[in-house]
């Protein structure tokens, strides 16, 4: 049981700091419990993790989700920029095809490829911003490049943050952008496994518990000190690291 909690304490840190950086949490969880052959690795203990980021993200912006009552038009927009990620990711989920994707070789060529890609996306200064240049179109634009987050590497905050960088959004609000699209996507990610957490044994529904707690707390202070980043510094120390671990991998796969 103790190995089971320290395995859950080492995947609740990676997903609460990596989920909302551009360096991908699925592609870190995949690789690190492949790698030390974690017995608490689980697609369901996955679900726990985003449940716990899903609610730090809607606690630290409790206030501006409750404004967007106010502000219909943002809310449709980021409905309906999540439609595309949910509706495949459930096709990948029931078809069983989401477990094909967790493969290492694949990791490592898109966490190298997106990488570079965001590195190009981010050397120009841009400064739409949500309130005046956020529309129909541009939403569309990225909801449907999330999709490619459904592949371990890609990284949905990286992909998002890209495609609204390409876009001409600044730094800021392109990680807003991001952080708005990550609500829905990981209430739909959480949604497809609350039954079977329900259904599970007590002693297993104790590591949920514990994994949803502490991906809560890590997920909320990586989102604040992100936002207090993203106002001073470029992207780069993201890519670099993206292509650190792509040479990592690369050289366990292909040695």
């Amino acid at each position: 049981m103790l190995t089971n909690i320290i395995e859950v304490f080492i995947l609740s840190l990676i997903q609460g700091v990596s989920e909302f950086l551009p360096i991908s949490s699925s592609a870190h969880l995949v690789v690190v419990s492949t790698l030390y052959e974690f017995r608490s690795n689980s697609l369901l203990i996955d679900v726990s993790l985003h449940l716990g980021s899903l609610l730090a993200i809607i606690f630290f912006f409790r206030k501006a989700l409750i404004d967007l009552k106010y502000n219909k038009r943002l809310l449709s927009l980021m409905i309906l920029g999540s439609i595309p990620i949910v509706v495949v990711g459930y096709f990948l989920y029931k078809t069983e095809l989401i477990y094909v994707l967790r493969d290492i070789k694949i990791i490592a060529w898109t966490t190298l490829i997106f990488g570079i890609i965001l590195y190009f996306a981010d050397k120009s200064r841009f400064d739409k911003k949500i309130s005046s240049n956020l529309n129909l179109k541009t939403i569309v634009y990225i909801g449907l490049f999330q999709v490619l987050a459904l592949i371990p590497g890609v990284s949905r905050a990286g992909i998002t943050i890209t495609v609204a960088r390409i876009l001409r959004f600044n730094r800021f609000d392109s990680s807003k952008i991001s952080f708005l699209l990550a609500i829905p996507a990981l209430a739909g990610a959480s949604a497809l496994g609350l039954k079977d957490i329900i259904n599970q044994s007590l002693e297993f529904n104790h590591l949920v518990f514990i994994a949803i707690a502490l991906s809560f707390l890590f997920s909320y202070f990586t989102i604040k000190f992100f936002l207090e980043y993203i106002n001073k510094f470029s992207l780069s120390i993201f890519v670099i690291y993206r292509i650190i671990i792509a040479i990592v991998l690369f050289t366990i796969i292909y040695n």
